[in-house]
């Protein structure tokens, strides 16, 4: 039986019984997991990407998490562990707090398991495309399968973050800003993350995106709550992203890891292309407050010369706004750059060390980094 590349169904609110009703004709309109087996351990791979509550729309909602843990062990799981590095400590302490904060105090309580196993394991990945070795998170080697489930939000340095930027949580939370200056350059850090997806494809059954409050403007930590309406998969993280990045009204050029997979053959040339499940033109938000930049300009350009011109009138560049910094110098600790410095209390940043990496804007605890785009990228993504 041929199953839909990538399905949506329609839920509104974080209900109980809504979502679980909602969870369970997604999974069966993708074959109903029938890759699950009596006795399976299963990773459900969150994105917990900070300290926030379910309603900011920063992390995958509790309600689903817990949802899909009852419909796992109900159809034949043993074992469902709750799982992700968020950037910061990779120890109990840390994402004890975050578990707490986020709401998976939950997820024990409805028979799953949160990771409170941080020890750490090292891939090498011949096949990658930049990411030829990288280190992981050694929880998910305990699992049989894993399923990345993932928050619809903006993103500042990829444009959008849902299924493949997900993956990224793979490495441990105080290693992520070496691995941004290791890549610096958008395009091969959406190389980078799409070798981290395809190293675990064979063992990634499912992903899924909580669209039902999905993030907008400074995502993806710091932006607004809006509403979508609903909960999509697949099981490839590439198509699903295609279609994630139409609801919220992007063009799959516009997302650098699209680019990435488009290079790699893993997703078509056009969304038109893939076989899809549920009304995608009803879910559609044309007024999207989106922070992306035509990425695809700068991705592989040919010209030099033009590559330079493109990327100095479009890139998009991280900046503070005075009044809303509480001069916590989070953003002078997690520079990978060493780019910014505090003056008078306030960061300063060196443009000619900052790489654009933007962990300065997700990781500001008050939103006080935001994303400037230039006016040639604003009048562009129009």
């Amino acid at each position: 039986m041929s199953y839909p590349d990538v399905s949506a169904v329609s839920c509104r609110t974080y209900n109980k019984e809504e979502v679980k009703n909602a969870l369970a004709a997604l999974v069966d309109s993708l074959g109903g997991l029938d890759w699950l087996e009596a006795g399976m351990c299963v990773a459900i791979k969150a994105n917990l990407v900070t300290f926030a509550k379910p309603e900011s729309a920063t992390t995958t909602h509790p309600a689903l998490i817990c949802a899909l843990i009852e419909l796992l062990l109900e159809r034949g799981a043993s074992r469902v562990i709750v799982g992700d590095s968020p950037g910061g400590l990779y120890n109990a302490a840390f994402l004890n707090k975050v578990y707490s904060v986020c709401g998976l105090s939950a997820v024990e309580a409805c028979g799953g398991e949160l990771n409170r196993d941080f020890s750490q394991n090292e891939a090498s990945f011949g096949g990658a495309s930049v990411a030829h070795s990288f280190t992981y998170t050694a929880y998910l080697d305990r699992a049989d399968a894993i399923i990345n489930f993932c928050k619809l939000k903006t993103h500042g340095m990829m444009g959008m973050s849902a299924a493949a930027k997900n993956m990224f949580g793979v490495i441990p939370g105080t290693m992520k800003p070496e691995y941004h200056f290791r890549y610096p350059n958008a395009a091969d850090f959406a190389r980078m993350i799409v070798d981290i997806d395809e190293y675990f494809a064979d063992k990634v059954k499912l992903c899924i995106a909580d669209a039902i409050v999905g993030m907008e403007g400074n995502g993806p930590t710091q932006g607004t709550p809006r509403e979508i309406g609903a909960i999509l998969a697949s099981t490839s993280p590439h198509k699903l992203d295609m279609v994630c990045a139409k609801v919220i009204g992007l063009s799959p050029d516009s997302i650098p890891t699209l680019g990435a997979a488009r290079e790699r053959g893993l997703i078509p040339e056009t969304i038109d292309e893939l076989k899809v499940f549920g009304d995608i033109d009803s879910l559609i938000i044309p007024d999207y407050n989106n922070v992306a930049v035509r990425n695809s300009l700068l991705f592989d350009s040919k010209s030099k010369l033009f590559g330079k011109i493109a990327k100095k009138c479009l890139e998009a560049k991280p900046y503070v706004k005075p009044k809303e910094c509480k001069s916590c110098k989070k953003c002078k600790e997690i520079c990978p750059a060493q780019a910014i410095a505090m003056k008078d209390g306030k960061p300063v940043i060196d443009r000619k060390k900052c790489i654009k990496c933007f962990c300065c804007q997700e990781f500001c605890p008050f939103g006080a980094m935001k994303v400037k785009r230039p006016l040639p990228a604003r009048v562009l993504n129009k």
